[in-house]
């Protein structure tokens, strides 16, 4: 799917943007590197912003009274007010935000997966993780947009979803409340939403048909509630598979046996995680132009992001995420 959009996306500024960690580094990235082709970013540092300077003694988490706070060891300072502050006050400052990037296990920036010390001194740290101070703001308030870490961006599967969910929300984000433009929308994401989750793209299809005359305002607010539970999740292999058999249908009649084997022996093969999904739609997408499926051409399930981003090496971690 070609089109203009740009997704406007916060990122930690200790990627790529500025040597602002804890001890003055920046950290490189070759998944923002390349984002920045296609996507506005919104740097920021949430520790620089409350006043800390580069470089400076390191924060934790700390469990105090079955409340986390955030703290400097080297101090015993408490910065977790300050962190929050500064969080919401930026937060509700942005203007349209489609996802966010930030910096894995910070305490400051971490989304899901930064340690959780039980006292401030030498402790070791919980067995429970937990949110930093700005990325529980986000999770909070942004819930429902594209958001991950950039160590967990090196996944194959997960960097998918993640710009697939991206560029899709950009795409509704940036409708006009127009009943037509809603109707196209949907209507070029079929497969993909059927790939995410099948019964819910039924109630988009309903929300869309508006058989209860609802407003405007009301079918967009309610499309974009189910959009947000579309993806939720990432699409599994099976509920891919389904899609590519069902695409596939189309030209089961001019198909001849060999090609169908071929096809089969293929899907086998991304069922077993040894070739990526790209590997099939490239075949459907030539006989979609062979066959001349025009509606077809249009589906974003076979260009739901720039392909570009595509071209980045791959960690090989987590491969069974997906």
């Amino acid at each position: 799917m070609e089109d203009n959009i740009r997704p406007q996306v916060v990122v930690s500024k200790c990627i790529e943007f500025a040597s602002c960690r804890y001890n003055g580094l920046q950290i490189a990235s070759p998944i923002v590197q390349k984002m920045q082709d296609f996507v506005d970013f919104i740097p920021v540092c949430p520790e620089v912003e409350i006043g800390l300077g580069v470089p400076r003694d390191s924060l934790r988490l700390v469990m105090v009274d079955d409340e986390i706070r955030l703290m400097q060891p080297a101090n015993a300072a408490d910065y977790t007010e300050k962190m929050q502050t500064f969080s919401c006050e930026f937060l509700q400052s942005l203007p349209r935000v489609d996802g966010f990037i930030l910096k894995g296990r910070s305490p400051s920036c971490g989304i899901d997966d930064v340690k959780l010390y039980k006292s401030i001194g030498k402790a070791p740290a919980l067995s429970s993780k937990a949110s930093g101070i700005f990325g529980q703001a986000v999770r909070e308030m942004y819930s429902d947009l594209a958001c991950e870490d950039e160590g967990r961006l090196t996944n194959l599967y997960i960097r998918e979803h993640f710009f697939t969910k991206l560029f899709t929300l950009t795409r509704f984000h940036q409708l006009k409340k127009n009943m037509g433009e809603l109707v196209d929308f949907h209507t070029k994401n079929k497969y993909l939403f059927m790939a995410y989750d099948q019964a819910k793209l039924k109630l988009a299809g309903n929300i869309v048909a508006n058989h209860n005359k609802l407003s405007t305002e009301r079918v967009f607010d309610r499309y974009k509630n189910i959009l947000y539970q579309i993806f939720a999740k990432s699409a599994s292999i099976a509920a891919n598979i389904n899609v590519l058999m069902h695409i596939m249908g189309y030209f089961s009649k001019e198909l001849i046996p060999a090609e169908k084997i071929y096809f089969l022996r293929q899907l086998e093969l991304y069922r077993m995680r040894q070739i990526p999904l790209s590997a099939l739609t490239s075949v459907l997408q030539a006989w979609i132009i062979h066959y001349k499926q025009d509606y077809l051409v249009e589906q974003s399930y076979f260009n739901p992001f720039p392909q570009e981003l595509m071209h980045i090496s791959d960690s090989g971690k987590g491969r069974m995420v997906k």
